[in-house]
């Protein structure tokens, strides 16, 4: 297996419209969830690098498409944040044409990072999002992001809770316990990130 160096990545480009993105070949994974998930923390957490995904402190600020490059044809995607009420309609509507847009249109995409507040997770734009990756075929790892805000017995409950309501899905996912800032899960997810990007490059040389 490719061990992926990820303290490496670099910034690449945003990009407002899904027409306009320059890159056309390679593999993208894409983290996406509400806004003040942790999406921009766990790109910087797995990269080890504290400012490469800037993240505002008004949640719903961020509004492109910001793409990083782990190796050559290789990218890490961070999506706009969804969801949050303060936002004007007129650019709540904007983020999720962008967002959809990319998810049904992008072929580049393979696989989707989800992150959810483990004190909060599944709500109603999670699940609109996982049905879009499901009919998309698109591989989708569940980040049950800021973990190290419950004890370990309340982890549990939400970890199970989580994987039994997604069972009602009938399709298979992979769930993690995480938190960027006591950098748990960082391990498994480069592992999970290897392992698709080892799959696809594999495809791609047959």
């Amino acid at each position: 297996m490719n061990i992926l160096n990820y303290h490496k990545t670099k910034f690449l480009k945003s990009f407002s419209k899904i027409t306009d993105i320059e890159f056309q070949d390679g593999v993208e994974i894409a983290f996406i969830g509400y806004s003040n998930s942790g999406k921009s923390s766990a790109i910087n957490a797995l990269t080890n690098q504290k400012k490469l995904a800037r993240f505002s402190k008004i949640p719903g600020r961020t509004q492109l498409i910001n793409f990083f490059e782990v190796v050559s044809g290789f990218r890490i995607v961070d999506l706009p944040g969804y969801g949050y009420a303060q936002v004007p309609s007129l650019i709540k509507n904007k983020l999720k044409k962008i967002i959809y847009n990319y998810l049904e249109t992008r072929r580049q995409l393979k696989c989707l990072v989800l992150l959810m507040d483990i004190r909060h997770p599944l709500k109603l734009l999670d699940e609109k999002i996982i049905n879009v990756a499901i009919h998309n075929k698109i591989s989708i790892l569940l980040l049950l992001s800021k973990c190290d805000k419950l004890k370990i017995n309340q982890q549990k409950i939400q970890f199970y809770k989580v994987c039994k309501k997604l069972n009602l899905l009938k399709d298979s996912f992979q769930v993690q316990l995480f938190s960027s800032s006591k950098k748990i899960g960082i391990k498994e997810l480069k592992l999970n990130l290897n392992q698709w990007y080892e799959k696809y490059i594999t495809l791609k040389n047959f």
